[in-house]
């Protein structure tokens, strides 16, 4: 992926450590400290422009965001939708400098409680197969980051990708829900933050595929009985009076 940035870019960038890092991996195992609270940390594992990732901040305020792309540019662009979606610097979000392939070198085990995965790269070609976001070897790199809540929530508008996906984290033993095969089938999703790129894809009429995965220990268990809450309202529906 090529952009053409406008000259200065680092230099903005390092003008504002208060939103961007461009050495994240200081903070590894100490990202609380950089957001001076406990709160849960989502993170945004390739955030394009920021549009996601700067309304899901401002949308949160009680979570604390990490958006990380490895093009200075993105975050330069990023960083002017992080402030004008916050009106000024967002207290709960970091942009940061990065390449995922070393994405261990950035958080401590259990540090993160959410990972999205949106509109990534597909790597179509079966040689490359390795380079996907949810290939076996990304995805237990996530699970050993991701805490006892832990989920992944991943939206791609490429067939081969979910479908990839969907078995690499069958294989792994991982459970999944919510999955759609047509997001806005019924017109925008409720409660569904979109990026650049699904809205360009949602006017084109594509459909957009969507998943959330199960990681952690108590977000299983959650899970688990939210199903059984609902096989029990639906056996008491059936229940002739």
């Amino acid at each position: 992926m090529r952009l053409r940035g406008r000259t200065g870019i680092r230099e903005d960038l390092l003008a504002q450590p208060q939103l961007v890092t461009l050495q994240p991996g200081e903070w590894k195992g100490r990202w609380r400290e950089r957001f001076g609270n406990d709160a849960p940390i989502h993170v945004e594992l390739g955030m394009g422009k920021g549009k996601f990732i700067s309304e899901m901040s401002r949308l949160h305020p009680d979570i604390n965001f990490i958006g990380i792309d490895m093009f200075d540019e993105l975050l330069r662009r990023g960083s002017e939708k992080a402030r004008k979606a916050h009106e000024g610097d967002p207290p709960n979000l970091v942009l940061a400098l990065w390449n995922i392939e070393r994405i261990e070198e950035v958080f401590a085990s259990g540090e993160i409680e959410r990972i999205y995965l949106n509109f990534s790269d597909p790597w179509p070609k079966k040689r490359h197969a390795k380079r996907r976001l949810t290939h076996p070897r990304f995805v237990r790199k996530y699970i050993q980051l991701l805490n006892e809540h832990g989920e992944i929530h991943m939206k791609t508008d490429s067939r081969l990708l979910f479908e990839f996906s969907l078995n690499s984290f069958a294989d792994m033993g991982l459970r999944m829900r919510n999955i759609s095969l047509d997001l806005h089938a019924d017109g925008p999703a409720p409660n569904n933050v979109m990026t650049e790129y699904e809205t360009k894809f949602h006017e084109q009429g594509m459909n957009i595929y969507r998943c959330e995965v199960v990681v952690g220990s108590k977000a299983l268990e959650r899970h688990l009985e939210d199903l059984r809450a609902r096989e029990a309202a639906g056996a008491r529906k059936n229940v002739t009076p």
